[in-house]
């Protein structure tokens, strides 16, 4: 039954520090690039990831509530958080193809 219980405690902190995650990831965004995406709007993120926060701290992950609030941060992380770094052009590869290093393309010591 501990190890039980240690499971159910390791899955809490991941939902705590994935919706966490996901709360800082949607406040750092441009507000404008929720809109250009046709995503609802920041204060509409904000608030809904906030909530899935506070509620993975305060339930049990057996409760019902936990599971939605994962299930609106994956919706963000899967479909929200793509469009709007597409919009503001963060992250990920900026053009290039992948054999670029720091100071440029590799040509294989040509």
């Amino acid at each position: 039954m501990q190890g039980f219980a240690n499971l159910m405690w390791l899955l809490s902190m991941a939902l705590i520090v994935f919706s966490g995650f996901a709360f800082i990831d949607a406040a750092i965004r441009r507000e404008d690039a929720y809109r250009a995406a046709d995503k609802k709007t920041k204060p509409f993120w904000l608030i809904i990831l906030g909530i899935a926060f506070v509620v993975n701290l305060l339930f049990p992950i057996l409760s019902f509530l936990p599971i939605i609030g994962l299930v609106a941060t994956i919706v963000y992380m899967v479909d929200v958080r793509p469009a709007v770094r597409q919009i503001t052009g963060g992250g990920g590869r900026r053009g290039g193809s992948s054999s670029d290093g720091p100071y440029g393309p590799y040509n294989g010591g040509r």
